[in-house]
């Protein structure tokens, strides 16, 4: 049976997300006790002359880009279709690997994060997109999902498979092709006419600051089928929840980048000049572990801490299976942020780094939460479709999940359910929803309305106050 091969001396492990035609994965070097992160993208011998076209231009833009704010390419591998059958054909992207996991992960939805935390990642962030578009790149697909945190806290924009090259060797050319999701793409977008690359990864950037400062998206779609677009392009919105909780300054930045004529809208380099762009961060001299505590702020005021790390007393590590492999994969995924994110766990197996903060214990065993996530999968509104799948040790069952959010956007992902023993509890589950296509946030909006649904809520184990 065909495996994975070794990319650059890391070995893949677990899934930990895509969808499609590509998936990501756990890639680790047992030699230098590092961890990254490896794309793949699958090929067969019906893969398109454009679709190879596609992917050379996405490892090489991803190769040339070296930026602090920008998920680096450590190395490549392509194993082509019948070349060896050893080996899974597809096209390997090693890549740096996000330790502290998607940034709107750490986000209430419909609560958003301080302003404070807003303007310190929106400044990074920009500084990101700078870069990118200096050597003649735009990215094309910012959104939530594509947003991450690195070890110590620091923003990284990922996912250059929608990118274009609008620039070399100082000609400029307008895009024609049609791509990115509907809530966060620009309106000019919505037609046939070529348009100005940069302009659209300035509405991009508008939507993720109005989703840190909210917690939710502003609309649909940005076109006259949306009633909140039309309402927004008319004036009419600002009164309104979410958009009166933004304070004016914010506001004047934001309704600027989300400036309807692209030729009006905001560039980078005036964004970067606005008084709300050039205050002074309040967080910047913060520790990481302080840093993450604000982040999370949110989270802990509406309960879901609270969730994903119950305070349960210490037991005796001898009276527990140990698999020695989760506990040396956590030692070097520990710093002061992922700390301060509370990205650990108690486990069958020992202390576990676990990047999702979608997570739960429950008092029941692994059979019985399941029969209950089911019965409140099928009581939600909407078309919650679920499946099982074959699981592995220490998963005892796994449901994979998908359905569309309130913007009509398709999410999907996996839940995870374990066995968990402990002297003083007894047969106990734990419980880890892993995101893999969609909206961060809407994601955590099905986690929450699992949680505190009749069917689960009883069993949720929860911090004592």
């Amino acid at each position: 049976m065909a495996a994975f091969p070794e990319v650059g001396g890391y070995v893949l492990r677990e899934r930990i997300g895509g969808g499609g035609f590509s998936e990501v994965y756990k890639a680790v070097n047992y030699t230098y006790n590092v961890i990254e992160a490896c794309k793949v993208v699958y090929l067969t011998n019906d893969t398109s002359v454009a679709q190879r076209k596609d992917l050379d231009k996405e490892i090489r833009v991803q190769a040339a880009l070296k930026h602090i704010n920008v998920v680096s390419l450590i190395d490549k591998l392509i194993v082509e279709p019948n070349a060896d059958a050893r080996y899974i054909s597809g096209v390997y992207m090693l890549m740096e690997f996000a330790h502290g996991g998607d940034l709107f992960d750490k986000i209430a939805p419909d609560v958003g994060v301080s302003e404070d935390i807003a303007h310190e990642y929106i400044q990074q962030l920009v500084a990101g997109v700078s870069y990118i578009h200096s050597i003649g790149v735009a990215h094309r697909d910012l959104k939530p999902e594509n947003i991450l945190l690195s070890k110590d806290g620091t923003l990284k924009v990922s996912d250059f498979g929608l990118c274009a090259v609008y620039r070399h060797k100082d000609k400029t050319r307008q895009l024609t092709e049609r791509c990115g999701s509907l809530p966060y793409v620009a309106p000019e977008l919505d037609g046939d006419q070529p348009y100005d690359a940069e302009p659209v990864d300035v509405w991009g950037i508008g939507v993720i600051l109005f989703t840190l400062l909210v917690g939710n998206t502003p609309w649909d779609e940005p076109t006259g089928r949306s009633h909140e677009f039309v309402r927004y392009a008319r004036g009419e919105i600002f009164q309104d929840d979410p958009w009166n909780r933004i304070k004016p300054t914010a506001l004047d930045l934001l309704t600027r980048m989300l400036t309807i004529d692209p030729h009006k809208r905001i560039t980078l380099a005036e964004i970067a000049a606005h008084h709300w762009f050039l205050r002074k961060s309040q967080i910047s001299n913060k520790d990481p572990f302080t840093r993450a505590e604000m982040l999370t702020e949110g989270l802990r005021r509406s309960g879901d801490m609270e969730i994903a790390n119950p305070d349960f007393a210490p037991i005796d590590s001898d009276a527990m299976e140990v698999d020695t492999e989760d506990a040396r994969m956590a030692v070097p995924m520990a710093s002061q942020f992922t700390q301060g994110l509370q990205l650990f766990s108690q486990t069958q197996t020992g202390r576990r780094y676990v990047q999702q903060l979608t997570r739960f214990y429950a008092s029941i065993p692994p059979d019985e939460v399941k029969a209950r996530i089911i019965a409140a999968l099928t009581s939600l509104p909407g078309k919650i479709k679920y499946q099982e799948r074959p699981a592995q040790h220490p998963v005892r069952h796994v449901l994979r999940v998908g359905g569309y959010d309130a913007r009509r956007e398709p999410f999907k992902g996996f839940i995870d359910i374990e066995e968990y023993n402990r002297p003083d509890m007894g047969k106990i589950s734990y419980i880890v929803f892993k995101r893999d296509v969609g909206n961060p946030i809407s994601w955590k909006q099905l986690f929450r309305a699992l949680v505190y649904s009749p069917e689960l809520s009883p069993v949720v184990c929860r911090k004592q106050r």
